[in-house]
């Protein structure tokens, strides 16, 4: 089940995100996946808010926006990483919970 936890290695590593691999992690999310993986998920997004991994699909729609960005683009971005961040928590408290396969946040 480590495959998310693989992607996300890989992109910790490179420093980018692909938007290839950014399907491939939906895709595992929508299925079964462990609590590495999960682990693994929010430590992904964590870098990527902290601008230490770059996501291609990002990089695609600022190409197509204006060299100018004002205040209002720059909400929007937040709002959306926050709603990201939203979602990630949410399905982190709608897994059963297992003893023998507990989360370890922050270790």
């Amino acid at each position: 089940m480590a495959l998310i936890k693989g992607i996300v290695q890989q992109a910790l590593t490179t420093g980018y995100l692909s938007v290839v691999a950014e399907d491939k992690l939906r895709s595992q999310l929508q299925s079964n996946y462990d609590s590495e993986d999960l682990d693994a998920w929010i430590i992904l997004q964590r870098a990527i808010v902290a601008g230490d991994v770059k996501q291609e699909s990002r990089r695609k729609k600022a190409s197509l926006s204006p060299k100018n960005k004002d205040a209002s683009s720059n909400i929007k971005l937040a709002y959306q990483m926050a709603a990201e961040i939203a979602y990630a928590a949410a399905v982190a408290l709608t897994m059963t919970k297992n003893t023998k396969d507990q989360p370890s946040l922050g270790a």
